[in-house]
């Protein structure tokens, strides 16, 4: 049977349709909601007065819980000053449309969250729970976590301050318990004439490793680097301008120079889950009576052998005559940079979100912030979490295409 053929009439006239562009909405209000931390050794606020002074300067209302700001000398003063709502009930601070955190939500928090709210705190995975991620997928939260926000450039600038703050305060730490004042073998770190240099052992050349490198070669000690990316190694030289002494992780070369080290620092990155453990009890066995040992690494797992979770009120414990300091959360200890280096980070976020009309058309229109949400309106949208604790995972950029 012959098909027909397309017909096409000449009294018909064909236009072409006029372009619709994607305008951006106009300028929306927030209602922001700052908590009280209860969660153990945090002491961080995610928004400074100042950031709370600009945001409330550009039309948003602030509610933040009584005494937030203590763990990092902020007074409730402070934050009335910069405008924002000092709130006595926690209750009354969840009936805020966004929730900004600087602990992981935790269960008790999860009774005072209401449908369709949106969360901006940290998620960490280690301690995350089934019924937590369920409370909130059941109240249909928009979620977005420090861990794995980016910035236009594609950097996770909140993490990468961490790290800076936590290599930068590790020999900080290591110089305070090489003292006598602290059980140490009575050693300062370095820079004196005439006296060899303290010997410093890194592991791991990421941002941890290179500000702790910094500091030490700051202070006068012999460094070493141990990593097994060439490229983190090469970078992190270039970064700091020196040569420095570096290696592959070598069992043989890192015992021998765990041997004869003052402070090993433990600063290896665990991408997605745990970090590898590298010293083996064995190793730390040989080491000096005396010798410090800082795990940076203990939030995920840690890279020594004999390192367990130490608190910010009794941070050391001594194995083979070695002192392990392992506190998880190290910026928590030095809460009111760390907290300024997060708000400095969220404010303009929350800015933005605002001007582009709420966190939906953020999301539409700038991809990078599509990288830190790990729940959008109750569907799991983080593969990891999902294989983690079995829940249905939904690829965030369908979900936003299907709501345009």
């Amino acid at each position: 049977m012959a098909t027909a053929k397309p017909f096409v009439s000449p009294s018909l006239t064909y236009e072409t349709m006029e372009e619709t562009l994607d305008i951006k909405p106009k300028h929306e209000s927030l209602s922001i909601g700052i908590p009280k931390e209860t969660s153990f050794n945090e002491n961080r606020i995610a928004l400074t007065p100042d950031g709370v002074a600009v945001i409330v300067a550009n039309g948003h209302r602030v509610h933040i819980e009584s005494n937030a700001g203590e763990g990092a000398n902020y007074t409730d003063k402070d934050y009335s000053e910069a405008g924002a709502k000092i709130v006595y009930d926690k209750k009354q601070v969840f009936e805020s449309e966004i929730i900004v955190k600087s602990a992981p939500v935790s269960e008790e928090e999860c009774e005072f969250l209401r449908p369709n709210q949106y969360i901006i705190s940290p998620v960490n995975q280690a301690v995350m729970k089934r019924e937590i991620l369920e409370k909130m997928m059941h109240k249909r939260i928009t979620a977005l976590s420090f861990e794995n926000l980016k910035d236009a450039s594609g950097h996770n600038p909140i993490v990468r301050s961490m790290s800076e703050i936590a290599g930068s305060a590790v020999m900080l730490i290591a110089g305070q318990h090489l003292s006598n004042a602290n059980n140490g073998k009575g050693v300062l770190v370095g820079g004196i004439s005439g006296i060899p240099p303290t010997k410093v052992v890194i592991i791991g050349a990421g941002i941890v490793g290179e500000y702790a490198a910094r500091t030490a070669l700051a202070m006068g000690a012999s460094v070493k680097v141990f990593d097994n990316s060439i490229y983190r190694l090469k970078r992190m030289q270039n970064n700091i301008g020196v040569r420095m002494w570096t290696s592959v992780i070598e069992p043989k070369i890192l015992a021998k120079q765990l041997k004869t080290c003052d402070v090993a620092v433990g600063a290896l990155s665990g991408s997605g889950g745990r970090t590898p453990l590298v010293v083996t009890e064995e190793m730390v066995s040989a080491m000096r009576p005396g010798t410090v040992i800082v795990d940076v690494s203990i939030d995920h797992g840690g890279v020594f052998e004999t390192s367990m979770v130490t608190t910010h009120k009794k941070p050391t414990f001594t194995k083979y005559d070695v002192i392990h300091y392992c506190v998880p959360n190290i910026p928590s200890g030095f809460a009111r940079t760390a907290s300024q280096a997060i708000s400095n980070v969220l404010m303009p976020l929350l800015l933005e979100t605002a001007e582009d009309g709420g966190i939906d058309k953020t999301i539409w229109h700038k991809i990078n912030i599509r990288t830190g949400i790990y729940m959008f309106k109750g569907s799991l949208t983080n593969f990891y979490l999902s294989e983690r604790f079995d829940l249905k995972f939904t690829d965030l950029n369908l979900l936003i295409a299907s709501r345009r």
